[in-house]
């Protein structure tokens, strides 16, 4: 009996899927899940046409099964479960076998685990797969990162089964060392939260003009025809044209506003913090779910706190088209500063990221997928150094075009009460992003006067620190450390 070309631990519905997809390629699979009854229930009932998939009942027969360098795919619950497979499989593998994690790992932990494998002689790989369960079933986007090594031996599975970009690129391809591929993964998913937040904030504006969730699909229908044609605007309007079966109202008037998280946005958010960079939109978006949270207090709160009673009296076309803008220009706002954050990764762990690649990567199968990333592409094509997205012509003349109407929509919405976080820190990072100067100089003079933390002076080179004695108590000394 002939060997199979990769193994993959983990039959929930993803797993299934990816499995199903490899196997519709022509790729002879070998599947094992903890609970051995879902390894017969999936051979005996959604992979009982595909003579390519064979089922195992333990980790020897499973790793037995596989074809030299063995490929071990493991697509189980991110964390500890992760860690107890490798220690499981690592004494059945051999040198130059190869482990790979497609869970949503922290790239912490995926840097971690290579390290660890490379060291009992095998190879690594921690790949992001993003696409949801129709993804995984039909064409995923797959981002891997960690041995190099392994790349030619899982090059041509990962770019078979996953989705296609115009042209027929696959949308994937090699991040980067250790957890370049978790990472970008997690950026991903930091990203999709941003967009999240600002198309339900376009919802929640045009739901606060007295318009029905019908009309609002309409909307949604029609951009979804131009610049923001994307997957997210397309289930949008889906979902707002979706009945409740039961009351007969728009189900998104019956779906309870408290959103719940995986924790990705979260790690996203986290790490911008540890590597300096004012990722404001996707934390935004992550407060938000978090605000959104509080339901019970906010019952209350609605009960006992005032806001404005002010009604729209405008042109209701032109403010819908303003809305449009809005979303746009924050849309781009939020992969500036996703792209930033992989910069500044990528020199803080010395990955060789390929910034057009990637968004080539995201063209397709993922959940951001969308006809705005090509502009991303062609824009690190033009130049592969570009230091940030509002420096390329494409994205700095959108923003030009759209931000009077920008403006205008937050001018309106607080007006009107309306709460539009993550359309407001978009603006206020473009202004302080293109502000010559800004308040951090007196900042810096609260810090030297309470601490003694120096200052930096405008008429000397930078890297040259001062320190005033501000009060006749004020000693000479100064802090220990500078952190900007």
């Amino acid at each position: 009996m002939s060997k199979s070309d990769l193994g993959l631990i983990g039959l929930a519905v993803m797993g299934q899927n990816l499995v199903l997809n490899m196997s519709d390629h022509g790729h002879k699979i070998s599947v094992y899940n903890r609970t051995v009854e879902k390894v017969n229930n999936f051979i005996n009932g959604a992979a009982k046409d595909h003579k390519n998939i064979t089922g195992t009942m333990s980790i020897e027969e499973f790793v037995k099964s596989l074809k030299r360098p063995r490929r071990v795919m493991l697509l189980v619950k991110a964390g500890k479960a992760v860690d107890d497979f490798i220690d499981k499989l690592i004494p059945h593998l051999e040198q130059g076998d190869i482990i790979i994690d497609g869970g949503n790992s922290n790239f912490h932990d995926t840097i971690r685990r290579t390290k660890y494998v490379e060291d009992k002689g095998l190879l690594y790989i921690g790949t992001g797969v993003s696409g949801g369960e129709e993804g995984a079933r039909k064409g995923p986007s797959i981002m891997p990162g960690g041995s190099l090594e392994a790349w030619q031996y899982v090059k041509d599975i990962f770019q078979d089964v996953s989705a296609k970009a115009e042209g027929g690129e696959a949308c994937c391809d090699w991040v980067g060392e250790n957890g370049a591929g978790h990472f970008v993964k997690m950026v991903h998913n930091g990203i999709e939260y941003g967009d999240m937040q600002l198309i339900c904030e376009a919802y929640f504006l045009m739901k606060s003009i007295g318009m029905d969730a019908k009309e609002i699909s309409k909307v949604f229908g029609e951009w979804n025809k131009g610049v923001l044609d994307s997957y997210l605007i397309e289930i949008t309007r889906d979902i707002l044209s979706t009945e409740d079966d039961k009351t007969g109202k728009p189900m998104v008037d019956v779906i309870l506003d408290t959103a719940g998280q995986k924790g990705t946005g979260k790690w996203t958010a986290i790490t911008s913090l540890e590597l300096g960079q004012p990722l404001t939109l996707i934390g935004e978006a992550v407060f938000s779910r978090f605000l959104s949270a509080l339901k019970d207090e906010r019952l209350i709160a609605s009960k006992i706190l005032s806001g404005p009673q002010v009604k729209f009296d405008g042109d209701k076309e032109q403010f819908i088209k303003d809305i449009h803008d809005a979303l746009y220009a924050s849309k781009i706002v939020s992969y500036a500063q996703g792209y930033q954050l992989m910069r500044s990764a990528a020199k803080e762990y010395g990955w060789n990221l390929n910034y057009g690649g990637i968004a080539l990567m995201w063209r397709g199968g993922c959940i951001i997928r969308s006809q705005f990333l090509g502009k991303i592409k062609n824009a690190y094509e033009k130049n592969a150094e570009l230091e940030h997205l509002f420096f390329d012509d494409y994205f700095k003349n959108a923003i030009n075009n759209t931000q009077a109407a920008w403006r205008k929509v937050i001018s309106k919405a607080i007006e009107m009460g309306v709460p539009v976080p993550a359309f407001s820190t978009a603006l206020s990072y473009y202004d302080g992003y293109r502000s010559e100067r800004l308040p951090a100089n007196l900042l810096q003079g609260q810090r030297d006067y309470f601490g003694a933390h120096t200052y930096e002076r405008t008429d000397k080179p930078r890297g040259e620190f001062f320190h005033t004695k501000w009060t006749e108590e004020s000693g000479d000394a100064i802090s220990g450390s500078y952190d900007a």
